[in-house]
């Protein structure tokens, strides 16, 4: 019962304060439940990264399984990546079995919440982070059915399920007490759990509290609409630049990283790929990136290339050139740009240019310079 004054509470405040969003969070994590200690350990029929079909079954010879619900683009779950290779290897020679599984609905994830992350939470995105992060266990996708999710009921990323030989849950919680992997943890919850299964004593702490992400469960794929409804909301304007104005911009005297794409409303690749350049600006602005478009469009057509603007919600900052010498604008923007559009550039906040490109972007490629640059990246390296 008071657990669920607790969480009444909880939303109450967050709604009173204004944010429906994760109020909305809270309140689905309790309409999740969470498989109770001594219960046995559901089975799942689960694709692997590996191209393989994982069900309970395939861990059958193992002394202990560590069931670990995780995902890319949680800080939290990225940052245990390292100590789940760890334990992984620490306990394999000793019978101990990991698998980890993804339950998470891509389409649930907000655009703000993938600006902690270089990958998002799709099955191919999965098979590149587990690369980049050496996986040494399956990982499992069950983004689409949520089936083993469900069942299992894991209320943040990274939540940890412990069986012992019977496939009997024996601990659910924390893996450790530390979020933050440059720190000691005071206690290492899921080894001891293990170690003491290992040696057929009771697990002297079974239920610890999780923290990490929410679950992007499927009934939270709406979000798309929700948030177009409110970016359509922010105001879009469209300022005049010169070249004295261009070189400032490119010096970038701010504490912000800086996307600066020159276009124009003529240009077919520039129009074709705005929509995901206002994106990335909705998916790291919160995180200090700062979305600049200049349009090269003639000043007469100002109308034309704001209602453009407003179409694409792009709330950024914006300019149009309003030089008559083209020339003297592609100067003033970078020397070594050959002049074609779309161009597009990523300046750090001393002015350093960290990315050029002349023509349509390789968006993957674009988002990793800017996940990368030292300003934005993980919370834990």
């Amino acid at each position: 019962m008071k657990k669920y004054i607790i969480q009444g509470f909880v939303i109450t405040l967050l709604l009173t304060l204004g944010n429906l969003a994760f109020a909305q969070d809270v309140a689905h994590q309790y309409d999740h439940k969470t498989l109770a200690i001594g219960a046995s350990a559901p089975d799942f029929n689960l694709p692997g990264i590996d191209g393989n079909t994982y069900t309970l079954a395939s861990f059958k010879n193992a002394k202990v399984l560590v069931v670990v619900f995780m995902c890319n683009h949680c800080p939290t779950s990225q940052a245990y990546e390292a100590r789940i290779v760890k334990l992984t290897s620490d306990y394999a020679e000793k019978g101990v079995s990991v698998v980890a599984i993804n339950p998470n609905s891509p389409g649930a994830l907000r655009l703000d919440e993938l600006g902690y992350s270089d990958l998002g939470d799709s099955f191919p995105e999965m098979k590149i982070r587990a690369k980049d992060a050496h996986y040494n266990f399956p990982y499992l996708y069950d983004g689409d059915t949520e089936i083993a999710s469900h069942q299992y009921g894991p209320i943040a990323t990274p939540h940890v399920f412990i069986f012992d030989a019977s496939r009997k849950l024996r601990y659910e919680g924390r893996i450790d007490d530390m979020e933050n992997p440059s720190k000691a943890p005071h206690s290492l919850d899921a080894r001891n759990a293990i170690d003491a299964l290992l040696i057929g004593k009771d697990v002297p702490v079974s239920i610890t509290k999780t923290f990490g992400c929410s679950i992007k469960w499927k009934e939270k794929n709406d979000w798309i609409g929700k948030a177009s409804v409110q970016w359509g909301k922010e105001r879009v304007n469209l300022d005049t630049i010169n070249v004295k104005g261009l070189h400032e911009l490119v010096k970038n005297r701010t504490d912000k990283l800086r996307l600066i794409n020159v276009w124009a409303t003529w240009c077919g690749p520039c129009v074709a790929e705005f929509t995901d350049l206002v994106t990335l600006n909705h998916m790291y602005r919160d995180r200090g990136l700062e979305f600049v478009s200049v349009s090269a469009d003639d000043p007469l057509r100002t109308d034309k290339v704001l209602n453009f603007l407003v179409s694409k919600q792009s709330s950024g900052t914006n300019y149009i050139y309003t030089g008559d010498d083209k020339y003297k604008m592609i100067e003033a923007v970078d020397p070594d740009w050959d002049g074609a559009l779309p161009y597009t550039m990523v300046v750090d906040p001393n002015g350093k240019i960290v990315y050029s490109h002349q023509g349509q972007i390789d968006f993957d490629e674009l988002r990793k310079v800017i996940f990368d640059d030292p300003s934005m990246g993980r919370i834990y390296k």
